[in-house]
């Protein structure tokens, strides 16, 4: 199973359990690899692989999503990325 497939199985799966907002992080040429990886694990507490993973897919897909859950709970969670110079919107 390929990354792109496990990340939409599990959104698909998170979507079920009536979860209804998403941060959706956007790629840029600004930030490094490193710089958001670092971020994703500070803010939206990913582990190290799903922090790079993400990242590789913002960058081959132009986005991704990167936390779901109820929009109070993402706010400040998204409101953290943007103030890292990253590119997020809650849907």
């Amino acid at each position: 199973m390929s990354t792109i497939e496990k990340v939409q199985e599990e959104v698909l799966v998170e979507e079920q359990v009536g979860i209804n907002h998403e941060i959706i992080l956007f790629n840029d040429d600004v930030n490094t690899f490193d710089h958001v990886i670092e971020t994703l694990i500070q803010v939206c507490e990913h582990d190290a692989l799903q922090a790079e993973q993400c990242a590789i897919l913002v960058h081959y897909t132009g986005k991704c999503t990167v936390k779901t859950g109820s929009y109070d709970d993402l706010k400040p969670q998204c409101t953290a990325l943007l103030d890292a110079g990253l590119s997020a919107e809650i849907q």
